[in-house]
């Protein structure tokens, strides 16, 4: 069932005022076929929307809202471990725990990333040294102009640092209904990343024979010390992604900042967007209604409820000022509608 002018602030995790001129909610593949229809026929632009914590509503939307509640999740086991396939409207984190649950190892590291399963590999989702794509086998995605199911394979959709083919030549031409990762049986965990192996050290455990949820408990841990909760502070998380850079940049920022925070990323080096943010001076800045978190400077929040406007507008001044400072050009990890 089609709905008009739709209030689109609950449904955003930056809790921005905007509406959607046409709405419709979807649980299944035929209501999904049948709402693209109507946007053909009314020839209305799309939005697919689904945890709603990886957008920035710069406006009222003009075309037709779709809101992906498709469910269902199963694990099977098989001869390289254990299969997961999950409908696009799943929730990630509930999926991350429901594994290590089980004891299943793979996605421990990728634990309270907001949003859905469908969301996942459009931005091949990543944390603590994993990304989706380590795991992910393939999807099944509706074709918007014709209203077909296409199964991409890992390869087909040409995972890279937070992008996939759906950010490239795929952009705005499907709607991801089904999601199948594998989870090994030989796992290992996986503590490359400083914060993690602290953490254990600090409580003066060994890492010997850990298990998942030990991990995604250490993870949920970490990240609620240093992330805010869209339900206490309304956040998209992590707002910009960490600019890669030459192994002539990476040197002269070292050497002019012997404390800059940076990962070997083959050829290229990979910093920390939340390290140069916070070295320029904006953790806890405010711009009225919207500002840097006080705790994780690669946050941006909007307490005041603000517009979308307001968000874009403080993006687009610290990464003008982290450009200014050390020559680094920010990209946003939310995309901008309409």
């Amino acid at each position: 069932m089609i709905e008009t002018d739709v209030d689109l602030q609950p449904l955003n995790t930056l809790a921005i005022a905007a509406r959607a001129a046409h709405f419709a909610r979807v649980e299944n593949v035929e209501e999904l076929r049948e709402a693209l229809a109507y946007a053909r026929e009314k020839k209305l632009p799309i939005l697919p929307l689904g945890g709603g914590s990886n957008i920035v509503l710069t406006g009222d939307f003009p075309g037709l809202v779709i809101l992906i509640e498709l469910r269902g999740l199963s694990l099977a086991k098989n001869a390289l471990g254990t299969s997961v396939s999950a409908a696009a409207g799943e929730n990630w984190h509930q999926l991350v725990m429901q594994t290590v649950e089980q004891g299943l190892g793979g996605l421990e590291n990728l634990a309270l990333i907001p949003g859905k399963i469908g969301a996942a590999p459009i931005q091949n989702i990543g944390a603590y040294g994993v990304e989706l794509r380590d795991t992910f086998t393939e999807l099944q995605a509706l074709h918007i102009p014709t209203g077909e199911l296409h199964v991409f394979s890992n390869a087909d959709c040409q995972f890279g640092y937070r992008d996939s083919v759906f950010k490239g030549t795929a952009r705005d031409q499907y709607i991801i209904t089904r999601v199948s990762l594998q989870l090994p049986t030989d796992w290992r965990a996986r503590l490359d990343y400083p914060a993690l192996r602290e953490y254990f050290t600090e409580r003066g455990q060994g890492t010997a024979g850990l298990r998942p949820a030990e991990v995604a408990r250490a993870v949920i841990d970490i990240r609620n010390s240093k992330l805010p909760s869209p339900d206490d502070i309304p956040n998209a998380g992590s707002f910009f992604k960490n600019p890669l850079v030459d192994a002539a940049l990476y040197r002269s920022l070292k050497e002019a900042h012997p404390d800059l925070v940076a990962f070997a990323a083959g050829d290229q080096w990979k910093l920390a967007a939340g390290w140069l943010i916070d070295r320029a001076g904006w953790r806890g800045a405010r711009r009225h209604a919207v500002g840097v978190h006080d705790r994780q400077a690669l946050v941006l929040v909007n307490p005041g409820r603000g517009s979308g406007a307001e968000v874009t507008g403080l993006a687009a001044e610290i990464a003008a000022d982290i450009r200014s400072k050390f020559g680094v050009d920010l990209e946003p990890e939310p995309r901008y509608y309409p």
